[in-house]
């Protein structure tokens, strides 16, 4: 049965998941979601809360990036993103979730405030969250190549696009420089960077411009 990801480039949890296929080595098709019928409705009868990435196998829906990544090491469990040893899978999850919670939700914040949809103090408070994720991970990750030990992770498909994006948002301090050198081996990552270049042709899209040279 193929897997079915419906998902758009250019979106950071798209390129999450898709990493995940690419470092793995699972055949799946993409369906891309840019907004046209019959593609569109076809989304919205399968999964009306409308967020992607989701996929399906078969008659089954699998939804949210993370999930996503957890069900292809259950059905491909060659390369595993997520360790066997409970213990170690707890120190991926949580890393996981702190690239997603603290440093690609505050970014999203200030996107939505620079484009109209979300209106505060300018995005202070969102950009001190993005200073205290930028400062802890330059520390964390002064003494492992990557976020959650010495292979490479479910962690690090999410670190990947969201400090990406985050560093096009609200530029990382150059001092940081173990986290500069983090973000440059996830972006020289080939399951990563693959993922990465198939979202150039749509890198016009984003609604603050992509940075020369930060790609």
């Amino acid at each position: 049965m193929t897997l079915k990801l419906y998902a758009h480039p250019l979106s950071s949890y798209c390129q999450k998941a898709k990493t995940a296929f690419y470092e793995k080595g699972v055949v799946f098709e993409e369906v891309m979601l840019d907004g046209s019928d019959p593609v569109a409705t076809e989304f919205a009868a399968l999964w009306p809360i409308g967020r992607f990435p989701a996929l399906t196998d078969g008659d089954r829906l699998v939804f949210d990036a993370t999930t996503i990544i957890e069900y292809l090491d259950v059905k491909s469990p060659a390369k595993p993103l997520i360790p066997g040893d409970p213990d170690a899978a707890v120190e991926v999850r949580m890393w996981d979730r702190f690239f997603d919670n603290y440093v690609m939700y505050p970014q999203q914040r200030l996107v939505y405030i620079a484009i109209g949809r979300e209106h505060d103090d300018g995005g202070a408070k969102w950009q001190a969250q993005l200073d205290t994720a930028y400062a802890w991970l330059d520390r964390h990750l002064a003494v492992r190549e990557w976020a959650a030990g010495d292979d490479f992770s479910l962690a690090d498909c999410a670190g990947a696009p969201a400090l990406l994006y985050a560093d096009w948002t609200y530029a990382i301090p150059k001092h940081f420089e173990n986290l500069w050198a983090y973000r440059d081996r996830l972006l020289a990552r080939p399951s990563y960077a693959r993922a990465l270049d198939e979202a150039r042709p749509y890198r016009h899209y984003f609604p603050l411009g992509a940075p020369e040279g930060r790609d």
